[in-house]
Order: structure tokens, then C-alpha cells, then sequence
């Protein structure tokens, strides 16, 4: 598994891979830990085969196979459990929890113990022949927004056997020769078709900015199969506003399109502000809970004299009301009154977004009894 720990910014740095499931399954080994940790294994189309973590098989060490949709077989003794995908190429970005610079050796440890064999490896068997290697497309993103994507999605189909909620637009694809041969060439397509998936393109990208505007929460839009169903348009905004994003049983994503004062997007450059939790309605988390600020409009993380770039209730020095509540800090300078530095988030030069991110929720985030309360414009 590659990782990211870095000079580990976030509260849980990534471990990713991608299993190429055709020829036979795959093993990953996790070690006992004593901290928060997902590795969550996803189709090609994103949504979730499976969960390897704290919150679903416990802290203790084990072994788990996850197999593609075309393995027929009988797991060998000393699996903890099976994780089907519908895909023939399966994804994973896992996260373990950090708990500050000091932490960050004792991370890769962990880190470094996640595991990946191929089956055969594992249970000491003879290896099957492998799969043929993919002949795999130039990856150009100017083309995304455009007709010639579809090269790419030609090639990726037949990783993705056809499932019965997408048969109908499947069929619609192959007759306009997306159909998985690799063969699909957009210049051969007849003008007014270009033109009409061209357009289609375009008004699927204003729905999809619509339905976007209107997604301040994560609940329902990241899940497996089963839970996401065949509401397509939802699942394009998960995957817009943060793909892969965990479910909400597993972490729960808030955050603010506008401020108190009505300002779309909050901007550091215009306004210091307060996020205040009173007494007894701190996120409910069984494991942590954090708020981390990224610069619109690329969602990147912002550069501080401090190097804080996230705050929740495991950041060390924080300091609460007087009354047990907890009041942030959201500005680009930093305070001049000590206690309201411990609680500072810094801010950028201009608009941003906050992310609260509630690992392990209790029941009353994702039905919604809990709210956030409003980021309160201060001057």
C-alpha cells in the first residue's frame, strides 16, 4: 500500500492501492491497533464492496480476502471474513488516525503493517496464470468535459460486468458504440450525435452543479451498493464533493455553504468568525471529531505560521467555556488573547470551506437530531 504520512497535515493520513481482481482474489493483513482506522475497499464505480476498521471488524489483527465477481472458490483457514466487489478492479484509500507531529513514526509503523498478497501468496499456492495486461489510454483532463472521455470509459467497461440497475444505459452506450470492444472512436460518431452528447454533457453538468449547491451534509451520498441504489444523480455529487467519502455510520461530513450573515461563499478576507458549541452539543463521536479548513476553489488546505490545519476535540491545549461548551475560532490572524489562540483555525486570504468530520457518530448526527450550529460572522 503506498501512504501519505509526510509531514501529515490531516488527522487521518491516506493508504491507498488498487487490486487488479481478475486472475484471483486478494489478501490485506491489518495488525492490533489501539487507535481509529478504515480501510475501505470500493468498486471501480465507486460505491463500497466492504469495510476493514475499528468501527466494523474491531482493533485485533486478521487477514480479509476481498474477490472479484468472477472468483469461485472456498476462502483458506485463518480468514476473519470476505468482501465481494462487483468489479474486476477494486480500490481502497484508508485512513488511520494521527494524533499530532510527535505521532507520526508510531503511524507509519501501523502503516507499514497493512498488508496486500495475492491469494495464492498467502495461503502458499500455486499461482495462477495472470491476466492479460491492459492496454491502458493516454489520461488527458482536458477531455473530460467532452465527447473524447468516452474512449475512456470504453476501455474501463468490461472491469465493470453489467448489473441490472444499469442494463438499460448500458444498451443506450453500446448503440452508440461505447460497448467495452475498445474500439469506440468519437470521429466517426455522425454530427448531430456528437452535437447531442455534446449538449447532454453540458446539461448534465448544470444539474450536477444544482444538486451541489443544495449538499451541505454527507448523509446518503457515500455508501455500498445497496444503500445507494440507482439515484445516480446523488452519488455524481458524493463523488464531486469528496469521492470517496465514507458513510455516514462511519464518519459524517458537515460543513457551511454560507455564513451567518449570508456571504456564499465564508471569506477570511472580509470576516473573522465563531463556530460555538454549547454546552452538551459537541459532535457526538465514539472515536474523534474534527473541523478542517480548505481555500475554495480548489479545496486545498491552507498554509499557517502556526501549521494548523484542522482543530477537534483531540487537539492538544484546546481550551473550553466556562460552561463546558467550545467556541472556535475561524480568522486569518491569529488572536492576540491566548485562550482564543488554542482554539484558533486559520483562515486564507479569501473564500473558504470548513469540514466537520465526526468519526464514529452517534445516532443522532446522521438522523439529524444533532446540528451544526452557524458560523457567526464577528465583525
Amino acid at each position: 500500500m503506498s501512504t501519505n504520512t509526510g509531514k501529515a497535515p490531516n488527522d487521518t493520513p491516506y493508504s491507498w492501492a488498487w487490486l487488479d481482481l481478475r486472475a484471483e482474489p486478494w489478501v490485506v493483513s491489518v495488525p492490533a491497533m489501539d487507535r481509529y482506522y478504515i480501510l475501505p475497499f470500493h468498486d471501480l464505480d465507486t460505491p463500497y464492496v466492504g469495510f476493514v476498521g475499528a468501527s466494523t471488524t474491531g482493533q485485533e489483527a486478521g487477514d480479509y480476502l476481498i474477490a472479484g465477481p468472477d472468483w469461485i472458490g472456498t476462502p483458506p483457514e485463518g480468514i476473519s471474513g470476505v468482501l465481494r466487489a462487483d468489479t474486476r478492479l477494486v480500490g481502497v484509500l484508508g485512513r488511520t488516525y494521527l494524533a499530532g507531529p510527535d505521532d507520526v513514526d508510531a503511524l507509519k509503523s501501523i502503516q507499514e503493517r497493512y498488508v496486500l498478497r495475492p491469494l495464492s501468496e498467502f495461503a502458499g499456492s500455486p499461482a495462477p496464470d495472470p491476466a492479460p495486461e491492459p492496454q491502458w489510454p493516454i489520461w488527458r483532463e482536458e477531455c473530460l468535459d467532452s465527447v473524447e472521455f468516452f474512449t475512456v470509459l470504453d476501455f474501463l467497461l468490461p472491469f465493470m460486468p453489467v448489473r441490472e440497475e444499469t442494463r438499460e444505459l448500458r444498451e443506450r452506450l453500446a448503440a452508440l458504440g461505447v460497448d467495452g470492444s475498445g474500439g469506440f472512436e468519437p470521429g466517426a460518431l455522425p454530427v448531430d450525435a456528437r452535437e447531442a452528447i455534446e449538449q447532454g454533457i453540458t446539461d448534465a453538468r448544470d444539474r450536477l452543479e444544482a444538486a451541489k449547491k443544495e449538499a451541505v451534509l454527507s448523509v446518503g451520498l457515500f455508501g455500498t451498493r445497496e444503500q445507494l441504489g440507482d439515484d445516480f444523480l446523488k452519488r455524481a455529487v458524493g463523488v464531486d464533493k469528496g469521492l470517496y467519502g465514507l458513510p455516514s455510520e462511519e464518519a459524517w461530513y458537515g460543513g457551511w455553504a454560507v455564513d451567518s450573515a449570508g456571504n456564499r461563499p465564508p471569506d477570511g478576507s472580509a470576516h473573522a468568525y465563531t463556530i460555538h458549541f454549547p454546552p452538551g452539543q459537541l459532535p457526538p463521536a465514539r472515536f474523534f471529531w474534527s473541523a478542517t479548513m480548505y481555500r475554495l476553489p480548489k479545496r486545498l488546505l491552507v498554509a499557517n505560521p502556526v501549521d494548523r490545519y484542522s482543530i477537534g476535540d483531540r487537539t492538544p491545549g484546546l481550551v473550553y467555556d466556562e460552561d463546558g461548551g467550545l467556541t472556535l475560532y475561524v480568522q486569518k490572524q491569529q488572536p492576540a488573547d491566548p485562550k482564543r489562540a488554542a482554539n484558533w483555525l486559520p483562515a486564507p486570504d479569501g473564500p473558504f470551506s470548513v469540514i466537520i468530520r465526526v468519526y464514529g457518530p452517534g445516532p443522532s448526527v446522521p438522523d439529524g437530531t444533532w446540528m451544526l450550529p452557524a458560523l457567526t460572522v464577528q465583525d
